[in-house]
């Protein structure tokens, strides 16, 4: 395993590169922003990548409107499941499979939002199909399609890659999101679908409040949380990943996101 940093596209992409290999990683997942422009953009972050010899693993989409303020938000506003915004992201993520083609990047991956349990809900076949069009797509630029864990059970989204049906449908594994949206434990949900599972996240957390329904937990820095970041590298292990485990940390200034980042990536490499 090695260790990685998940990051988003900056303005210059050098820069943001630079700046990301000085955290001690030479690998990474680059995150896109809705409004960020893809046009003309591909050039020069390919450039930037083969400059600094850094390797992206995944670029990772996020879509306008999306708001993670709580969970009745989230399922309002985030991902494939707002029926308002469909057309519009699955166009972006489409756009996005060919700009990650372009600078040489085999994975693609999202937020799909909340999978309905019902199989019958309108919103879950139309988002099953949805995904099964954008890995039929990700398909021709040779790339798999991950789908990151959190805001269902690990039961309910090995039920929903059964019906997609398609083999570069993947799992981008975010063990925190399960404690934070209260879903599950994450060292059982890796064992039950690590046989999916394409990229991982190294991220930590407490859950929710219990006094405050509908809340989101808590993230922390990697190893203040409840994940148990010694038993999720061995289960890592266990399962047989050997890939790049990227830091996520969100909600910081950009001097507490340095530190915070540099103190995980120093403990993977301890643990690894």
């Amino acid at each position: 395993m090695e260790a990685g940093v998940m990051f988003w596209a900056g303005p210059d992409a050098g820069e943001t590169i630079g700046g990301v290999k000085a955290l001690g990683v030479t690998a990474g997942q680059l995150g896109v922003a809705g409004d960020y422009a893809l046009d003309g953009a591909a050039p020069k972050w390919k450039a930037a990548l083969d400059q600094e010899h850094f390797r992206l693993v995944t670029v990772f989409a996020a879509y306008t409107g999306e708001d993670y303020a709580d969970i009745p938000t989230v399922e309002r506003t985030v991902g494939f499941i707002p029926s308002a915004t469909r057309g519009e992201r699955e166009r972006r993520t489409l756009e996005l499979s060919d700009f990650a083609a372009a600078i040489g990047v085999k994975s693609i991956a999202c937020h799909i939002g909340f999978v309905p349990e019902n199989r019958e809900n309108a919103n879950y076949t139309a988002v099953r199909d949805m995904v099964r069009r954008v890995c039929d797509y990700a398909a021709k630029n040779g790339q798999t399609f991950a789908l990151e864990t959190g805001q269902e059970p690990a039961h309910s989204l090995l039920q929903f890659f059964r019906d997609v049906d398609r083999p570069n449908l993947g799992i981008n594994f975010d063990p925190a999101n399960l404690i934070l949206y209260g879903t599950d434990e994450p060292i059982s949900a890796l064992g039950l679908l690590g046989g999916h599972v394409i990229s991982v996240h190294a991220k930590d957390g407490d859950g929710p409040d219990a006094a405050k329904p509908g809340s989101l937990g808590t993230e922390k820095p990697l190893g203040q949380g409840s994940v148990g970041i010694p038993r999720f590298v061995a289960k890592l292990r266990e399962i047989g990943y050997d890939g790049v485990v990227n830091v996520e940390r969100e909600g910081q200034t950009p001097e507490q996101w340095r530190s915070d980042v540099a103190a995980a990536v120093a403990l993977l490499k301890s643990l690894f």
